[in-house]
This record gives structure tokens, sequence and C-alpha cells, in this order.
């Protein structure tokens, strides 16, 4: 009986180990990943004013905690990926017209052909 209780209460705390385990690695931000292809004659120059432009969010916007630029592989036509780490929801959700989004769009904008987003959290 000593043994079966003891076996019990042990499960019992590696169950809430593992859920607590679960919990911390299971953030709450938001990872924002952009696939881009870029308009032909696109200078080298003006693809690098881009993605130092996204370099700069973290400090233009109070929401962004991490970005990602250097692209190691690229499929399906794209030619870089860019990540931004929003804090919560609500930070991305602000980030939507921001002076921070209004400013990045005006070197970005203009030599995007196409990108595709995907927005994941947990």
């Amino acid at each position: 009986m000593k043994k079966m209780l003891i076996t019990l209460v042990t499960a019992a705390l590696l169950a809430l180990g593992s859920a607590n385990a679960s919990e911390q690695t299971a953030p709450k931000s938001i990872i924002h990943v952009v696939t881009v292809s870029w308009k032909a004659g696109t200078t080298p120059e003006q693809i690098k004013a881009a993605l130092d432009g996204v370099q700069g969010l973290p400090a233009a916007y109070k929401g962004i905690t991490r970005v990602w630029t250097k692209t190691v592989k690229a499929q399906g036509g794209k030619a870089n990926a860019i990540v931004m780490e929003f804090a919560d929801e609500a930070a991305f959700k602000g980030y939507t017209d921001s002076d921070a989004q209004k400013e990045w769009y005006k070197v970005y904008q203009p030599i995007r052909e196409q990108s595709t987003t995907f927005d994941i959290t947990n």
C-alpha cells in the first residue's frame, strides 16, 4: 500500500512537472513570418535598406521583441524570409497601421513583388 501511494504521488508530481514545462516552452508571443520576392530591377542596396528597416523595428515599435532577416533557405520562388516576434496578440494587432509599419513600408512596398505571411502562436 505504501509503495502504491508513493508511486501515485510520484506520477502526479511528474505530470505536474510536465504540464509546467509545457507552459514554460509555449510562449504567448506571435511570430510573423513573411516570405518575399522582389520586383524585377530591385537593386541589392534597396533590398539591404528594406532588411535594415526590419532590424530597426524593435526600436521603433515596442511590441516587436526580436527580428530575423538572414535567409538561410527560401523556397517557392521567394528570395527572402523576414521574421518578427511580437510580445503578444495586442502588440501584433497594434502594429497594423502604426507609425513604425508605415515608415518601414516606405522602403519595403515599392520593391516588393509578392509576399506571403504566416502568423504563428501557441
